[in-house]
């Protein structure tokens, strides 16, 4: 449990290798730490090492020395930390708004004191981390993930502004506003060393009274210098609802949820085309999400269905036969689906896929539970001790505040693909 805090790290942390403060003595009982050994390291050796620390270790490492605290500055540095640094399936989460800030019905004092602090946990250790996001003005709120960056979207009616933002280099990079005002579109980002990708996608917001018109629009950059600023707009399928606001990308596709009745619309980025892939089981799902989890698009929903020979429960499809079938590979235990109901009270839950891992919010409700694809293990992760006051976490029970929003996060200390945005560039 610990806050990040970039400009002013405390010296006495501790699990820290520190090679400067090895006692004699300890040198003598522990030949691993012998600073005649580590002394003599060549720096570039102890750089490589670094490279592979997870970034709260990287921090605590950075009191060791001014050289140890130059590194996040050093771009030998941190070129070999983009090539080895290995992935880190972590989860950002960030307090739910509350409904009045949804509708924009709150004052402009509200608004001003409005701050972004995320919570990074880790899925491995069980660990929660604050993550003040400062550099993130007021009336934004966080709406996508991908490539260590959190993308903010404007909070008011009209053209939505982006905001690209390294919470852990404090960083930010405004994209040009979007060329048609929207209501509450869905928001799919997918970021590499070398690319941006961008999709908004929902309602053309001529009036809150009138017909949908959906549409989207795309935003693109690569290291190529092509770059696309909201040119490429494509029409969705008719009857289409896009309320989850969330999408995922997998081979080269943005997939999201349709609403009423249940469905998939797939958007293929290179041939800016949107279609529709029918949900499994669409007329008896509740709370239908879509996840990413090892390039494979899955979907999460509980079952409820009248007869009784089909018993309610919780399962999971994955996207297959060139993206037009769903297979079922699996459920959630019985007892555990029946206390999961408990807990949820009918109140709804989402899913979010990072690696070999799922987690469940439920709305209204600070209560996390964890799937591990791998060990087929599940579990209620520990409470966040930064949200309220921790109560409604491990076992099960009780649960309050507004809920928790959570994103697929990989922390990362450099995001190359944001230089692409302040080089000169050649329009499609």
């Amino acid at each position: 449990m610990e806050t990040f805090n970039i400009s002013s790290i405390s010296a006495t942390t501790t699990n820290i290798i520190n090679t400067s403060s090895t006692s004699s003595s300890a040198s003598v009982t522990n030949p691993w730490m012998d600073s005649r050994i580590w002394s003599k390291l060549p720096q570039r050796l102890i750089d490589r090492v670094i490279a592979f620390l997870p970034p709260p270790a990287f921090f605590r490492a950075r009191s060791v020395c001014k050289r140890w605290y130059g590194l996040l500055f050093s771009t030998a540095f941190l070129e070999m930390y983009v090539h080895l640094s290995p992935k880190r399936p972590w989860f950002l989460f960030f307090k739910h708004k509350t409904q009045a800030c949804k509708s924009n019905i709150y004052s402009a004092t509200q608004s001003q004191s409005n701050n972004h602090e995320g919570y990074l946990f880790d899925p491995h250790e069980g660990a929660w981390y604050r993550l003040p996001i400062e550099s993130v003005p007021a009336g934004f709120s966080p709406a996508s993930s991908s490539g260590g960056l959190i993308c903010f979207m404007s909070d008011d009616a009209g053209p939505k502004t982006l905001i690209l933002c390294n919470p852990f280099l404090r960083s930010i990079t405004q994209l040009p506003p979007t060329q048609r005002p929207r209501l509450f579109p869905s928001i799919g980002i997918t970021v590499s060393h070398t690319l941006i990708n961008v999709v908004v996608a929902g309602d053309d917001l001529i009036s809150p009274f009138a017909v949908k018109n959906l549409s989207s629009e795309s935003f693109h950059v690569d290291g190529a210098g092509f770059f696309s600023l909201w040119g490429t707009s494509c029409p969705l399928p008719r009857l289409c609802s896009l309320e989850s606001g969330r999408m995922v990308f997998v081979n080269g596709r943005f997939y999201c949820m349709n609403y009423s009745p249940f469905s998939v619309l797939a958007y293929d980025v290179a041939g800016n085309e949107w279609w529709k892939v029918q949900a499994p089981m669409k007329r008896f799902l509740r709370s239908p999400s879509l996840v990413e989890c090892k390039g494979r698009v899955v979907l999460v929903a509980a079952v409820e269905k009248s007869k009784l020979n089909v018993p309610k429960s919780l399962r999971f499809w994955s996207l297959q036969g060139g993206g037009r079938t769903w297979v079922e590979f699996e459920r959630m235990p019985v007892q555990l689906y029946g206390r999961f109901m408990e807990v949820e009270g009918g109140r709804g839950f989402d899913c979010v896929g990072h690696g070999s891992f799922v987690v469940f919010t439920i709305h209204g409700s600070d209560q996390v539970l964890l799937y591990n694809f791998y060990t087929k293990g599940w579990q209620w992760i520990p409470p966040c001790p930064f949200v309220g006051d921790g109560n409604g976490g491990g076992d099960g029970g009780g649960g309050g505040g507004d809920g928790l929003q959570c994103f697929a996060y990989e922390p990362l200390l450099a995001t190359p693909a944001v230089g692409l945005l302040n080089q000169p560039l050649i329009p499609f």
